[in-house]
C-alpha cells in the first residue's frame, strides 16, 4: 500500500464552488423578487383574486393586467428614486443602478402589454389600467407650481402621499375585475374599496418608518417623520382596529360572506402583529415585505374557509 496521504482538496473545492454557486443564485433570486418588485406582483394578483372572490366575479385577465401594472409602476418608482434611496436602502439603490437600463425597458414593456390586454376589457378597463401610472406621475414628479412653496410633489405632503397611493391601487385592484366583468356597483363593492384603501395606506406607512431619516432629509412628510415612531405605531393600531370593526359590521349586515370576512379579519390580526414590530426592529425592509404578504394570508384563509 502507498504511504502517500489521501488528498481531499479536489472534492472539497468542488463542494465549495457548488456552495458559492447556490449562494449566488439565491442572492440573485432574492434581489429580483425584492428589489425587482416581483413579490409585489404576487401580492397584487392575490388582492385582485380576493376582490373577485368577494364579488363573485368570473375569471378574467384582470389579475394579469394588475400584475403587469404593479411591476411597471414600482420598478419605475425605484428607478426614479435611486438617488434618494441610496441613504435609506443602499442595496436596492445599487441593484437599480446596476440593472437600470434593463429594468427601465422591462417596466415600459410591462405597462405597454398591460394596456394592450386591458383593451380586451373595454374602454373603462383601459382607463383604469392607465390610472396607477398617471397617479404615480402626480405623486412623484415636480408638477405643482413652486412659487415659494417648499413642497412640490404629492409624495412630500403628509397623508396625501399615502392616500394617493392607496386610492390609485384601490381603484385598480377593484375596478379592473369589475370592468372586465361589466359588473354593477353594489354596497359590497364600496366595502371592498374601503378595505383596500385603508389596507394599502397602512402598508405604505410601515416602510416609511425605516425611511424616516432619509425622508426628513429631503423634505418628505410622513407619519413617522411628523409624529415619531411610537405615535405612528399607535396610529396604525387604531387604523387597523377600526378597519377590523368596519369589516365585522359589513359581515353582520350581510355585505361580506363568512369566509371572506374570516380571511380579512385573519389578515388584519396578522397586520397588528407586524405593526407591533414598528419601532422595535431595525430591519424595516423585511417588516415591509411581511406586511405586504398579508394579502396571501387573506386569500388563503378565505379559500380554506369556503371549501
Amino acid at each position: 500500500m502507498s504511504n502517500e496521504p489521501y488528498h481531499a482538496s479536489a472534492p472539497a473545492d468542488g463542494v465549495d464552488r457548488l456552495r458559492r454557486t447556490v449562494s449566488e443564485r439565491y442572492r440573485q433570486l432574492k434581489d429580483l423578487l425584492v428589489y425587482g418588485s416581483l413579490y409585489l406582483v404576487v401580492v397584487a394578483v392575490a388582492e385582485v383574486l380576493t376582490a373577485m372572490v368577494a364579488l363573485s366575479l368570473p375569471l378574467s385577465l384582470a389579475p394579469v393586467v394588475v400584475g403587469l401594472v404593479t411591476f411597471a409602476v414600482y420598478v419605475g418608482d425605484r428607478i426614479a428614486d435611486a438617488d434618494t434611496d441610496e441613504l435609506s436602502n443602499p442595496e436596492q439603490s445599487a441593484f437599480v443602478r446596476r440593472h437600470g437600463r434593463t429594468l427601465s425597458t422591462l417596466s415600459a414593456a410591462a405597462y405597454g402589454l398591460a394596456l394592450a390586454l386591458s383593451l380586451t376589457g373595454g374602454p373603462l378597463a383601459l382607463a383604469i389600467a392607465v390610472l396607477p401610472g398617471a397617479f404615480w406621475v402626480l405623486y412623484a414628479s415636480d408638477w405643482l407650481p413652486s412659487a415659494g412653496a417648499r413642497l412640490t410633489r404629492l409624495k412630500d405632503v403628509l397623508l396625501v402621499n399615502s392616500a394617493v397611493v392607496a386610492g390609485a391601487w384601490a381603484v385598480a385592484l377593484l375596478g379592473l375585475p369589475l370592468a372586465f366583468a361589466d359588473a354593477a356597483l353594489t354596497p359590497t363593492v364600496a366595502v371592498v374599496f374601503v378595505y383596500f384603501f385603508v389596507d394599502t395606506f397602512v402598508n405604505t406607512e410601515i416602510p416609511n418608518v425605516g425611511d424616516r431619516h432619509a425622508d426628513a432629509a429631503i423634505g418628505v412628510s410622513t407619519l413617522p417623520v411628523v409624529f415619531g415612531v411610537v405615535r405612528t405605531r399607535r396610529i396604525l393600531y387604531v387604523v387597523v382596529a377600526s378597519l377590523g370593526a368596519f369589516v365585522a359590521w359589513a359581515f353582520s349586515e350581510g355585505l361580506l360572506s363568512g369566509p371572506l370576512a374570516g380571511g380579512v379579519l385573519a389578515g388584519l390580526a396578522y397586520t397588528l402583529v407586524v405593526t407591533a414590530f414598528v419601532g422595535r426592529t431595525e430591519n424595516y425592509g423585511r417588516l415591509a415585505i411581511a406586511g405586504e404578504l398579508k394579502a396571501l394570508v387573506v386569500l388563503t384563509v378565505a379559500v380554506a374557509l369556503a371549501v
